[in-house]
């Protein structure tokens, strides 16, 4: 198991990293505005449930064995683009409806599948994994796979937490705005618009000579 130093450090890494702008910031955010706090708090999860899946697969060598195949790179890149402009499609229909503080059951479970299939679909995503978490592992203090699950669980349960509390935040900002302006219905193009930036850049991602 990794030491209490190594966890620290990891933690300190991984904290660092989520204080960087990226893709699940810009979606949990996105959402928070758009939805609400619990539209934004279930994204949070549905990127924690991916990130505990890409733990999985790099614990199992299932991501190197994919990460060695070059073309599930732009498998999973073109699945995310399509899937992301399915998306800002699916928002642009909604442009005429008040985004709502309090969604339903079922759009929660939307916005937790979203965002956990958004994820998934990004190879840079699953290549950091691979790449990242190996580093703060160390063969004396046994089983790799058995350390590899502890960091990548601290890492999945470190964004969850943070990416929650982002989203609440933004859901703060977004019933404030929605008590003065009630008639708010641009939200749903900003996030379409964030959903189509989200694509471009996935789309204009190179696959890394390393990988």
């Amino acid at each position: 198991m990794p030491t209490i130093t190594t966890l620290l450090l990891f933690s300190l890494a991984v904290l660092g990293l989520l204080l960087s702008p990226g893709p699940n910031m810009v979606m949990v955010v996105s959402q928070g505005l758009s939805h609400g706090a619990r539209g934004a708090v279930a994204s949070a999860a549905g990127i924690f449930f991916a990130d505990v899946l890409m733990t999985a697969l790099v614990c199992t060598g299932i991501a190197a064995a994919a990460a060695a195949w070059p073309a599930s790179f732009e498998l999973l890149r073109w699945g995310g683009v399509a899937y992301l402009l399915w998306l800002a499609g699916k928002a642009l229909r909604q442009r005429d409806a008040a985004p709502t503080a309090s969604p339903t059951p079922g759009s929660a479970w939307q916005a937790l599948r979203n965002a956990c299939v958004v994820s998934l679909f990004n190879p840079k995503a699953l290549l950091f994994f691979l790449m990242f978490l190996p580093q703060f592992a160390d063969p004396r203090r046994g089983s790799i796979s058995a350390q590899l699950l502890v960091l990548g669980l601290l890492l999945s349960t470190l964004a969850l937490v943070f990416h929650a509390l982002l989203g609440l935040a933004a859901g703060r900002v977004a019933a404030v705005l929605r008590g003065r302006l009630p008639e708010l219905r641009w939200l749903h193009r900003l996030q379409a618009g964030v959903l189509l930036g989200l694509a471009l850049r996935l789309l204009l991602l190179q696959r890394p000579l390393s990988a």
